[in-house]
């Protein structure tokens, strides 16, 4: 498969106006493994190989395991996830099918639970900052390097 276009070629704006959206996520100081979990995630639901390549990437250069990131793809199948971690990755994983019902009230009270409302708040931009992003990726056929 072959790159469609250079899409900050064609319209720098879209990036910029992405990359401030990556800004005001890294401004929240939310946990950055939890960030790179919850993109991936995202990433992978999506299929979005250019972005699962780069948050698992992202996500080993601060430290984070290789067991943990091969089984982000079935976290609820594996004890290597703590109860604040699966309800970010739940969480993140209703955002990203949102349309198949939404959020639930179980899964929002749940996160709730875990992180307060801001958190979750964060949690919830930070999923869809990264369907963003995956869309964007995946409409110009973006490379893995």
């Amino acid at each position: 498969m072959k790159e469609r276009m250079d899409l900050d070629k064609a319209e720098p704006r879209i990036y910029k106006a992405m990359n401030e959206a990556e800004k005001q996520l890294s401004a929240f100081g939310l946990d950055t493994k939890l960030v790179h979990l919850v993109k991936l995630r995202a990433s992978q639901i999506n299929g979005c190989g250019y972005c699962v390549n780069l948050h698992a990437m992202d996500a080993r250069k601060i430290g984070e395991t290789e067991q943990r990131l091969f089984a982000v793809s079935a976290w609820w199948e594996t004890p290597f996830f703590s109860e604040a971690e699966r309800a970010a990755l739940k969480l993140a994983e209703e955002v990203t099918q949102i349309s198949d019902g939404g959020v639930s009230d179980e899964t929002f009270q749940t996160a709730l639970g875990h992180f307060g409302e801001t958190v979750v708040a964060q949690l919830i931009f930070a999923a869809t900052v990264t369907n963003s992003w995956n869309r964007l990726a995946i409409s110009m056929h973006m490379m893995a390097e």
